[in-house]
């Protein structure tokens, strides 16, 4: 993906995200080693459900957050490599923390609207 065009889909992103607030979210994560070929069945996945309440970035570290009561998520915004919308109210981060480790964070929003 373009650079600048990645740049801007993750800020319209976190610009509109405040309409969410009060949503119920569900992040699915999975580690995986080879990038072009993401095998669900090859990928270790963990799955969170909450209501969302906040987002900020935090500026030590360069991290995007999403936070519920019980639980905050962090996405390293240096480590992006793809993001998507895959869906109305979907969205898709993947982020590089080696040549061989990968991170998909896929984000469902169930909004009323």
């Amino acid at each position: 993906m373009d650079t600048e065009a990645l740049r801007k889909g993750i800020i319209v992103f976190f610009e509109n995200i405040e309409k969410y607030y009060g949503s119920k979210t569900e992040i699915t994560q999975g580690l995986f080693s080879e990038l072009d070929e993401l095998d669900a069945n090859l990928t270790a996945w963990n799955l969170s459900e909450f209501v969302l309440i906040r987002s900020a970035y935090r500026m030590n570290g360069e991290k995007f957050m999403l936070e519920g009561k019980g639980t905050y998520y962090e996405i390293s915004a240096d480590r992006i490599i793809d993001f998507k919308q895959n869906g109305r109210n979907k969205f898709e981060f993947i982020e590089q923390y080696s040549d061989t480790v990968f991170r998909i964070t896929k984000v469902k929003f169930h909004y009323k609207y």
